[in-house]
């Protein structure tokens, strides 16, 4: 036992508790003891030594996601914030001296050109129930210029302002004098529009205070 087969001098002693060596001819005669190993080495636990080398490449895969999930997001572009329109008070310096467009408002659903009311203060009081407004404006306004309240609220049509010139309260459902004007509706302001009988702006007022803001154009508005 350990010794060397007489056919094989050239073997060197091995240790005794190895048993008979024998070497096969063919290496299929290996196969049992491969198959034996490898079962071995699927059921044995990794040790320690393993075990150090994949956490650190575990670490290094984690950091390396890191690092490229935070290069994307810096280069990926950030969603717009749209920016509110700002509103303001004054009105385009370039409407006075313009002509205003052929609109069409409405009364009871029947549409009625606006260059036929012409000359006119055209108020609108959408965003404002001002009877008292609308009344004053009415009572300063020369004869021969139409008072006209677009979009006025059911209690100034109901009861219209008695004066000797002619009101009439209309409707502009498609806007488009807050259009032209530029000027949005802000709640509990009434804005004038003095437009003479060629259809020309004279004088815009964004937020109506007392007569004395437009009276002086007034005058114009027949010349």
């Amino acid at each position: 036992m350990g010794k060397p087969d007489a056919d094989d001098p050239g073997l060197p002693d091995l240790p005794p508790e190895w048993g008979r060596i024998v070497v096969p001819d063919n290496a299929s005669g290996l196969e049992a003891e491969a198959e034996q190993v490898r079962r071995e080495l699927r059921l044995s636990p990794p040790t320690r030594a393993a075990a150090l080398p994949l956490l650190a490449l575990l670490v290094a895969m984690v950091t390396t996601l890191a690092g490229l999930t935070a290069a994307i997001w810096a280069q990926s572009p950030r969603s717009a914030v749209s920016a509110p329109t700002p509103t303001t008070d004054t009105p385009p310096a370039d409407l006075i001296g313009q002509a205003v467009p052929a609109f069409d408002l409405v009364d009871e659903g029947q549409p009625v050109p606006l260059r036929g009311l012409l000359p006119a203060v055209i108020v609108l009081a959408d965003a404002c129930a001002c009877p008292a407004e609308l009344t004053s404006t009415a009572a300063v306004a020369p004869p021969g210029v139409t008072v006209i309240a677009v979009n006025a609220d059911p209690a100034v049509r109901v009861s219209p302002p008695t004066a000797p010139t002619t009101v009439r309260t209309l409707d502009d459902p498609a806007g488009g004098l807050r259009a032209f004007l530029r000027l949005p509706p802000r709640t509990g302001v009434i804005t004038a529009l003095l437009v003479d009988h060629a259809g020309t702006v004279l004088k815009v007022v964004p937020e109506i205070r007392s007569t004395a803001d437009y009276e002086p154009e007034l005058a114009r508005l027949t010349g």
